[in-house]
């Protein structure tokens, strides 16, 4: 039978997105995730789609999965029994982390605690020096003296000092416990992230080892009951930096399936720029309870090396547990639909983190919840339709809605219900705006530039507002929005990106070294991409990350595959110095330059797409009105079904255009004209 489909799959918190590609169409549903076995879900949505696309199992040709799993693991504190083994004297590197404060006037700041136990974590003496050199050799009697104190374990995470330079010991010890304890899981520092920084490496390594027997068992019958449906196709997954692997690198990584999900969505967005030329995009992803916010260049997103989880100070950066891996860059905050409005003890009007969530939810949905919401907000200053909210599938009650708001919001600050609800939507849109805005100055970016791609239940409802305050001039919603993660894993490519420390500086710069490493970091990549399709082409990237001497974190500066094949002092000096004049306006002279990480990513080229065409010649969308708030006040507005808005139709703002998912917001001095592909493209009027 000729495989001609895939399957591309997003387990979330509160529902599983399964999208059908088959012979150019989409069929796509939402199924509730089932906490308790995750491939029920995913085994419910795949018959569905296959019932509605008409085909069976046995057609797909592969199935892309992401998953929050490691991640609500990691933050619920729901993994394997784990031991740490690191150096002598350097037992508690994970739980007395930076010792930086990251509310410096907080005198009852929590931090979270470390996810191994004191009791839990074992030493041996050894010593590797920061050159790689062994100072102290480690006695294999003393690995074997700590096998009896390992046996009621499920898995053992493995960290050295300066092992990124010398995983000698390490693999001494992974030896020995493998051959003594087959039964246990052991996760090498060397192997998950050879890189310097002993806390950032160790705490990753427990994170790999803490989720890695639950992920391991997960992806073992997930690949056996997908074989047992008629799926006998390949499993891959995708990773926090946006690339696809195996299902055997995910089983032995699973730290890296870590913002699965987020990364789906950029690559989405990075797709959809792709297809109509945009070089600059803005990825704005808003649900429920959060919005995610991404920059994205060529057609690629900002990616980092370093980002946090279960964050003890929601949203507050430096409260969480350090990941140092791969991971596409993204700005969370808690601005969503569910985000709940307050009046703080000084009179202010505050909104989010806290979010109403889907039970009891907002106070319109009926179903217990009294206090306000963004979608309370929405609704109050007409941009909903309480008779056509998920397509009539839920029934909005307004009065509900400015009850609320009045009580909890208009009564303490003296204002009407109407007045509060457009100061709740203004305050969530600024908090996103100053977000996006922080981001981009931390990058070097102007966002004026920009064209916004917006997806997600609730972001085409904010996203114009949103756009005038940033300034950007142009804003697009794909078709698909609301499962738009799970589509992008199918435009992902395989990828896999290898990176090592070692340090050195510009003035005592080794061709041949770096020549090496760059080609064994090459190797490296390569070997896990090939691991997923042998005979695809694989093409290769490096990023170094630099600095000057005495700075305390690196930038990356991206070298080329020649520079990379013959590294040159000089002309790698000058590409940190360009980069490093983006970010900060100035360089700095008389100051030595010094590489500390080194990055290689490889990957699959991306499927070849045909430009979407302008759109025919603009001719009106049939369209109604309705009363909606202009922010002067409520006015009558168009409202249009996406559906009418087909190639070249257009509509002018003040407008809604609404369909069973979601609802566009235009305001006013904008409008919105079909695409060929079904994506709405918003411009500021001239």
């Amino acid at each position: 039978m000729t495989r001609t489909a895939q399957l591309g799959v997003d387990i979330g918190g509160t529902f599983t997105d399964v999208v059908l590609e088959t012979a150019g169409l989409m069929h796509s549903t939402k199924v509730l995730t089932t906490y308790g076995a995750p491939e029920d879900a995913i085994l419910e949505g795949m018959r569905i789609v296959c019932a509605d696309a008409g085909i069976a199992p046995a057609r797909l040709s592969r199935i892309i999965h992401g998953t929050t799993l490691a991640t609500n693991a990691l933050i619920e504190r729901r993994g394997a029994r784990t031991a740490l083994i690191t150096t002598e004297g350097f037992r508690d590197v994970i739980e007395m982390r930076t010792e930086s404060r990251f509310e410096q006037y907080d005198l009852n700041l929590t931090l979270p605690l470390p996810l191994i136990p004191r009791e839990d974590r074992l030493t041996l003496r050894e010593r590797v020096n920061a050159s790689g050199e062994v100072m102290i050799p480690l006695d294999p009697a003393a690995v074997e003296a700590l096998v009896p104190m390992l046996a009621g374990f499920e898995s053992v995470a493995v960290g050295f000092l300066h092992s990124y330079l010398n995983p000698a010991h390490e693999r001494l010890v992974g030896r020995i416990l493998r051959e003594r304890l087959p039964h246990l899981s052991v996760s090498l520092s060397s192997d998950v992230s050879p890189q310097m920084r002993e806390y950032e490496r160790f705490n990753t390594t427990c994170a790999n080892a803490y989720v890695r027997p639950m992920m391991e068992s997960y992806l073992s019958r997930l690949r056996a009951r997908l074989a047992a449906a008629g799926a006998g196709c390949p499993v891959y997954l995708i990773h926090s930096g946006g690339g696809i692997v195996s299902i055997e690198t995910a089983a032995e990584f699973p730290v890296r399936l870590v913002e699965s999900g987020p990364a789906g969505g950029a690559i989405f967005a990075a797709d959809l720029a792709r297809r109509h030329g945009i070089d600059r995009a803005l990825s704005f992803d808003m649900g429920g309870t959060t919005a995610k916010i991404c920059l994205i260049r060529d057609a690629t997103p900002r990616t980092a090396r370093v980002f946090e989880v279960a964050r003890s100070y929601r949203f507050k950066k430096g409260s969480g547990m350090p990941i140092s891996i791969p991971v596409i860059d993204m700005v969370e905050i808690g601005a969503g639909g569910g985000s709940l409005a307050h009046v703080d003890a000084l009179g202010r009007l505050q909104v989010g983190p806290e979010s109403a969530a889907s039970e009891p939810g907002p106070a319109c949905y009926g179903r217990g919840g009294t206090r306000p919401a963004v979608t309370d907000a929405d609704l109050t200053l007409g941009r909903l339709d309480p008779a056509n909210f998920a397509g009539g599938a839920i029934a909005l009650h307004p009065e509900r809605a400015i009850a609320a708001l009045g009580e909890h919001v208009g009564t303490p600050l003296g204002i009407g219900a109407l007045e509060a609800a457009f100061g709740t939507t203004e305050m969530v849109e600024e908090n996103m705006a100053n977000a996006a805005r922080m981001h981009a100055v931390e990058n070097g970016e102007d966002l004026s530039g920009y064209t916004m791609i917006a997806f997600g239940g609730a972001a085409p409802l904010h996203a114009g507002r949103l756009c005038e305050k940033l300034g950007i001039d142009r804003l697009l919603v794909p078709p698909g929005a609301g499962v738009g993660s799970a589509i992008g894993f199918l435009r992902a490519p395989y990828g896999f990106e290898a990176t090592r420390s070692l340090y050195m500086r510009m003035d005592a710069f080794d061709a041949t070294t770096a020549r090496m490493l760059l080609a064994e970091l090459a190797d490296e990549a390569g070997g896990f991409v090939r691991a997923c399709d042998d005979t695809a082409t694989v093409g290769t990237s490096a990023r170094l990350y630099m600095r000057y001497k005495g700075q305390g974190w690196e930038i990356p500066v991206p070298i080329d595959a020649d520079l990379a094949a013959a590294p040159q002092a000089g002309a790698i000096r000058d590409r940190f110095e360009a980069e490093y004049a983006t970010l900060f306006g100035r360089t700095v002279a008389d100051l030595p330059i010094e590489i500390t990480v080194w990055a290689v990513n490889a990957a699959t080229p991306l499927a070849p797409v045909l430009p979407v065409p302008a759109a025919d010649a603009p001719h009106p969308a049939p369209a109604t009105t309705r009363l909606m708030h202009d922010g002067q006040g409520m006015a009558p507005a168009a409202v249009v079904l996406r559906a009418d808005l087909g190639d070249g139709a257009t509509v002018a703002g003040p407008a809604a255009i609404t369909e069973r998912e979601t609802t566009v917001i235009l305001p006013r001095g904008f409008t919105a004209t079909g695409r060929a592909d079904g994506t709405i493209d918003i411009a500021r009027n001239a």
